[in-house]
């Protein structure tokens, strides 16, 4: 049987239709080259958020100072006054004496940063954590500036870059390549229509694996998907009391509420802070338990100094939660971006010891592999390394972006949107429908977008002529002989 034989074509046809993933491939990427755009852009720019915020905290570090640096808990009320009506969240341990106190404070379920000088108590500089460059740029990212409604549609654009990806790989894989010039290396010298086409199709191969993993470990983040995952994991009894990542806006918002005690760190909420609201810290009237912490807080301070737990170290009082579960000890926790080494520590305030001590080799197997996932998809896994990974990825899927819409713009026909023809039987290929169904069940927003689609298609699209011709779509009741 040769190559070209119907019957092997027709075979080949009823496992993956060539023209059916085609059209797949086209609407994936005309409806997410945006928002790979931005998302790549705002990636790229949160991969050096340590060195990025470490340059803008440069006038607040290696101050000038005349003596010692006055107590932990001094330079803490020292904030809370600042803030009138809030309450302590988290106590950053430094490195180094001479640079300025990082507290945070709540309130009104807003996390507060005040940098303090150590020694004089002035307040350097008061900001919004959610004003703070990188949080802007996360939260871009994450959301579009959109709350929960915008983390739907960027897990909408994810999933469908993941139909791209695999689609294009599909489109791309060599039947009759003639040498490697357009499979591992564009052709050049050879027309604009060829070297678009390779620089499409050769980017699109060296980088899939790169961007199929950031955007399978940016889905726990999302929050369609990271809420199912939630239930899932109850349902398989795999589930932890707090999980080390944060989807979706509302989630967080309400479990900040709840607690009353807003987050200490990106996506931490169980480092919270008792409620000093109320306080008149400059008339010095203080409550008992807070005059309890005045010592606990410098003598927590030393101890997990002394640990050299990686940077930032973030101190916490106890949750101002009420309840038979509620628990006087206080919180340390290494915040470090490289997630594998995060170890948090639980601490009693009258001894200032360590009671109990949490690792990351110490947390469910799942966890660790989204913390490991996480890690290397916010650069911070392996070093410069990893983040060069992730500029290469993100700059291959602007090259994707431009590409496509060029060879998309040069190709359409006039009048229409340039879409692959729809198969004239209207059948769906037995491949084609598999990869249909595990999509719409591993990713639930791809699925019900599909389900939309199919529908709004075949209710509405299909019978208006002018749409319809514009589209590509197949006329009504169109028989199977009929050309």
């Amino acid at each position: 049987m040769t190559a070209s034989s119907p019957a092997l074509t027709k075979a080949r046809r009823t496992i993956f239709d060539y023209r059916a993933i085609w059209r797949w491939h086209f609407y994936a990427g005309l409806f997410c080259a945006p928002f790979i755009v931005i998302l790549a852009i705002t990636g790229s720019i949160y991969l050096f958020k340590p060195q990025v915020e470490a340059w803008l905290d440069r006038p607040y570090d290696h101050l000038t100072l005349t003596g010692k640096p006055v107590s932990a808990q001094a330079q803490v009320d020292a904030a809370l006054k600042a803030v009138p009506g809030s309450g302590l969240r988290t106590y950053e341990v430094r490195g180094q004496a001479d640079d300025a106190a990082r507290v945070v404070v709540g309130k009104k379920g807003e996390n507060i940063l005040v940098y303090v000088h150590p020694e004089t108590l002035q307040i350097l500089k008061v900001i919004n954590e959610s004003d703070r460059l990188m949080d802007i740029d996360k939260t871009i990212h994450g959301e579009l500036l959109m709350g929960d409604n915008g983390s739907i549609l960027v897990e909408l654009a994810a999933c469908w870059a993941i139909v791209m990806v695999v689609t294009g790989l599909y489109l791309w894989w060599p039947r009759q390549a003639q040498g490697l010039g357009g499979v591992l290396y564009p052709r050049l010298g050879r027309g604009s229509k060829l070297f678009w086409r390779d620089i499409h199709a050769v980017t699109g191969m060296w980088i899939s694996s790169l961007v199929l993993f950031l955007l399978l470990t940016g889905l726990p983040w999302a929050k369609v998907w990271g809420d199912s995952f939630k239930e899932v994991r109850k349902l398989t009894g795999t589930a932890v009391a707090k999980q080390d990542w944060s989807n979706g806006r509302t989630g967080e918002k309400a479990e900040r509420k709840a607690l009353d005690a807003p987050a200490a760190s990106e996506h931490e909420g169980h480092m919270a802070g008792m409620d000093m609201a109320g306080m008149d810290m400059s008339s010095m009237h203080i409550s008992a338990m807070s005059m309890e912490a005045t010592p606990a807080l410098d003598r927590m301070v030393a101890t997990v100094q002394a640990m050299d737990l990686p940077p930032p170290v973030l101190i916490a009082p106890p949750s101002s939660k009420k309840g038979r579960n509620a628990s006087p000890d206080w919180t340390a926790r290494s915040d470090t971006p490289n997630r594998p080494q995060r170890v948090t520590l639980t601490l009693d305030p009258g001894a200032a010891e360590v009671i109990r001590t949490e690792t990351f080799a110490s947390r469910h197997p799942i966890d660790k592999v989204i913390g490991y996932g996480i890690a290397a998809h916010e650069g911070q896994l392996f070093g410069w390394v990893n983040q060069l990974l992730g500029v290469l990825a993100a700059l291959g899927l602007i090259t994707l972006s431009i590409s496509g819409l060029v060879i998309w713009w040069r190709r359409r026909p006039d009048g229409q949107l340039g879409a692959p023809p729809a198969l004239p039987e209207g059948r769906i290929a037995m491949g084609v429908g598999i990869l249909i169904v595990l999509f719409g069940i591993l990713l639930p927003v791809l699925g019900l977008s599909m389900i939309a689609i199919a529908l709004i298609e075949h209710l509405a699209l299909r019978h208006i002529p002018g749409v319809r011709q514009w589209l590509g779509l197949r006329q009504i009741n169109l028989k199977p002989d009929q050309p």
